[in-house]
């Protein structure tokens, strides 16, 4: 997908979806920032949050540097970063954002000493150009770590709606190696494209988290939240119930009393200057 298509998406309905679903998402994509602010532990003193959404991590990253360092997060969606914005002029929190694709943004060079990304850096046209825009950012002690998903085989929550509609809905298929969720998942391929813009000393681990949210909230979450939203816009009413029944029976696996929740599969990705 083209930049511009990528702009358009995130400024569009889907980012203002995002913003209306922040307190969702948030709270199911917690457990993914714990190695973030880990990394925030040796004490940077200018960070970079990439792909920074509504603010939840760029704000907790913000709190565990301290006001001595310097905290920007940096987003390609408008309504997402109006959100962040808010969520921290309410918390007190000095924190810069800057609207623009981290692909080309010019950001100040040798001026970040920690770049760190929670699923922002998937959805690239050029990461090899992305990444060494990012590098030319960095100082020359700087560190990137950032978390992306594994293959879609290992996350079967993420692809519950494809499978639930087969025969249903035409759902996009996906395509390997190209901008999306699974847009690093090959941890090879990541090694290669981190290498060639300009990163050292990288290192790809799995990681495993249980993300959770409330019941209730699960089936507003797989209807609005990725392709089947647009395939559910243009359904007759017919097609539509028969999707969201099928889509009910899938998830019920994964409810348990008030609490819904999934096992994500994970790289964290660690390089060096």
């Amino acid at each position: 997908m083209a930049p511009d298509d990528q702009a358009a998406l995130w400024n569009g309905e889907m980012g203002q979806t995002w913003v209306e679903m922040a307190s969702v998402t948030d709270q199911l994509f917690e457990p993914l920032t714990a190695p973030l602010l880990e990394s925030a532990g040796a004490g940077a003193s200018a960070l970079l949050d990439v792909g920074c959404g509504a603010g939840f991590t760029t704000l907790a990253l913000a709190r565990e540097l301290g006001p001595g360092a310097r905290t920007v997060g940096a987003d390609i969606s408008g309504p997402l970063l109006l959100a962040a914005r808010d969520r921290a002029n309410a918390a007190g929190v000095p924190i810069d954002f800057v609207f623009g694709d981290a692909q080309t943004f010019d950001f100040d060079p040798a001026s970040f000493d920690l770049i760190v990304s929670r699923l922002g850096v998937m959805f690239f046209a050029d990461p090899v150009a992305a990444f060494a825009n990012l590098r030319a950012a960095a100082t020359d002690k700087a560190r990137l770590r950032f978390v992306c998903w594994r293959d879609p085989s290992e996350n079967p929550f993420m692809t519950l709606t494809a499978r639930a509609t087969k025969g249903l809905l035409d759902l996009p298929a996906r395509i390997p190696n190209t901008p999306g969720p699974y847009g690093l998942a090959d941890a090879e391929r990541t090694r290669g494209i981190l290498a060639d813009a300009g990163w050292s000393e990288v290192e790809v681990r799995p990681y495993d988290a249980t993300c959770a949210m409330p019941a209730g909230e699960l089936m507003t979450f797989l209807t609005r939240i990725g392709p089947l939203r647009e395939a559910l816009a243009e359904a007759d009413d017919e097609r539509r119930e028969a999707v969201l029944e099928a889509v009910r029976t899938a998830a019920e696996p994964y409810i348990e009393g008030d609490r819904a929740s999934f096992e994500a599969a994970l790289w964290i990705v660690d390089a060096a200057t």
